[in-house]
């Protein structure tokens, strides 16, 4: 499978990395609390039709890389 995506006039390739980290870099991504991030995280990427490419989640922060289509690349609201 390629990297480029293609529509009928358009082929791109677009991802966003998204870190995101607890106030004070807090160690509480642990167990429960980081499979519910995980959830909430391919739940919403779901809903807003992008594909996850690689996530981790590690005590201090999380990690997403995403593909997009560029709408969706900086919700509003």
């Amino acid at each position: 499978m390629s990297r480029f995506r293609k529509l009928s006039h358009t082929v791109w390739h677009c991802q966003y990395h998204n870190v995101w980290v607890p106030k004070y870099r807090l160690r509480i991504l642990e167990g429960e609390i980081a499979i519910e991030v995980s959830r909430c995280i391919r739940a919403f990427s779901e809903q807003k039709g992008c594909e996850v490419v690689e996530l981790n989640i590690q005590m201090d922060q999380s990690k997403l890389l995403k593909a997009s289509w560029t709408i969706w690349a900086f919700p509003i609201g």
